[in-house]
């Protein structure tokens, strides 16, 4: 797959991760990021892809495109109005969450795009009119998100005294917002932090290094998790 990163308007950036665009013929993995995306493709269909506990697979025919843009962790449900535990390890069409005309009309101003760039841009204007009517983001939510971005060590009994609440009400919260609990989430976001440290240009070639570096105990941690959550070892991961 030939996929490109973009960073999103300013006014954006504190709900969408990034932009994208993709030519995707055979086969693409996607490893779970706690994020939701929003993707036109070129067959017309817009898909909604909740969060993921497992890495999963998809293919498309030669010559398919896609463009999408990418909700953090916790922010699309309360963009979108659903519960993310109801999308979790799903990929569902907008129209079964915003309506058929919504999925129409926004379709059809997409695929009138001229290119690839043009198409995005369609689909992060719309993204700012979700935003502008959108209820807040759960603070527990963005406590949480923040705290595990800060440090992916932080316990749950940590995460609950920073938002005040229970530990059983901070998993329902969680639940709501990102499609599990905060110990999910965590082993998720510290999985991204040792393959963002990995793909750094200054980063040490020691897998036991990286991993007490992003937050696990030690290697055998790190592929345990890699291997639950991505299917491959540290390195296979890595290299691809």
């Amino acid at each position: 797959m030939r996929y490109v990163s973009s960073m999103v308007a300013p006014d954006l950036a504190s709900d969408l991760v990034t932009g994208w665009t993709a030519d995707v013929p055979g086969i693409s993995t996607v490893v779970p990021d706690g994020c939701v995306d929003v993707l036109w493709i070129s067959t017309g269909a817009i898909r909604v892809c909740g969060p993921e506990t497992s890495a999963w697979s998809f293919a498309f025919p030669a010559g398919t495109e896609a463009v999408g843009v990418r909700f953090r962790a916790g922010r699309a449900g309360s963009v979108l109005g659903f519960d993310a535990a109801e999308v979790l390890n799903k990929r569902v069409s907008l129209d079964d969450v915003l309506g058929s005309r919504v999925q129409r009309l926004l379709s059809d101003r997409i695929g009138d795009a001229e290119d690839q760039g043009s198409r995005l841009r369609v689909l992060q204007d719309q993204a700012r009119n979700w935003i502008e009517v959108a209820a807040p983001e759960d603070s527990a939510a963005e406590t949480v998100r923040r705290l595990l971005v800060r440090d992916s060590r932080t316990t749950v009994a940590e995460m609950a005294e920073a938002t005040g609440l229970g530990v059983r009400q901070l998993n329902r919260r969680c639940m709501r917002a990102f499609g599990y609990g905060p110990a999910t989430l965590r082993k998720i976001l510290r999985l991204q932090r040792f393959l963002h440290m990995a793909r750094h240009p200054g980063a040490p070639i020691d897998l036991a290094t990286l991993a007490v570096a992003a937050g696990y105990t030690d290697q055998s941690h790190l592929s345990r998790d890699c291997r639950e959550l991505a299917g491959r070892s540290p390195g296979e991961l890595v290299s691809r």
